[in-house]
């Protein structure tokens, strides 16, 4: 069987969300960094294997490649603890999915990237607080269900996990106030006790990295 090959920027929330679920499901894979900053994900070679020009890309076998981070998370968990069986659980874990994408990453990671990757939050400072409202109103919601719930579906740590944690857990690197989401706090921290748990810039161990 080959190795699985990510292609990825190390900082990125959505590479990240597929490294730590392959460091939790205990498969070995090469990393292949692509700077998106030094435009690596333009090249043509980059663009036959994902012609949207974004990381993260799951190369399953040569010449076969999967892009959209929460695509390759479901790719992945099927037949784990990390997707339930159950048809409506199974429905519940990509309403989450569709939720980061929609309504979640485009205003806390793209204001984390502006002003932490980037470092250019004056240039972009009418931008990113157009992105306040709508990031704090996702951050309202998560707050609202983690309440009452230990994880966000059927009580289990899942890819609807993985895939909110990314950019949650580093919203303030984005200019998001986090203190005062007390139940995301502590979801955050049952999410970093979970086996095989590896932080955002982290090299996994079963991870061989090409430059």
């Amino acid at each position: 069987m080959e190795m699985l090959r990510l292609y990825d920027f190390l900082p990125s929330g959505n590479g990240y969300k597929i490294r730590l679920l392959l460091t939790q499901l205990g498969m070995p894979f090469e990393r292949v960094e692509v700077n998106i900053l030094k435009q690596e994900t333009r090249t043509p070679d980059f663009l036959s294997k994902n012609p949207h020009g974004k990381i993260p890309v799951l190369e399953i076998e040569p010449g076969k490649y999967l892009a959209e981070s929460n695509a390759i998370l479901v790719y992945l968990s099927e037949c784990t603890e990390f997707l339930p069986y159950d048809r409506f659980l199974r429905a519940q874990v990509l309403q989450w999915l569709f939720f980061e994408q929609y309504s979640h990453e485009p205003f806390i990671a793209t204001s984390r990237f502006w002003i932490s990757i980037l470092g250019k939050s004056e240039e972009y400072h009418e931008a990113i607080k157009h992105k306040r409202e709508p990031g704090y109103a996702a951050l309202k919601l998560m707050e609202k269900h983690l309440t009452a719930h230990t994880f966000f579906v059927n009580e289990r740590y899942t890819i609807a996990d993985i895939a909110l944690f990314a950019y949650t857990h580093v919203a303030d690197e984005g200019g998001f106030d986090l203190t005062q989401f007390p139940a995301i706090q502590a979801w955050i921290e049952r999410v970093k006790a979970q086996p095989g748990y590896i932080s955002i810039t982290q090299e996994s161990t079963l991870c061989l990295t090409s430059l």
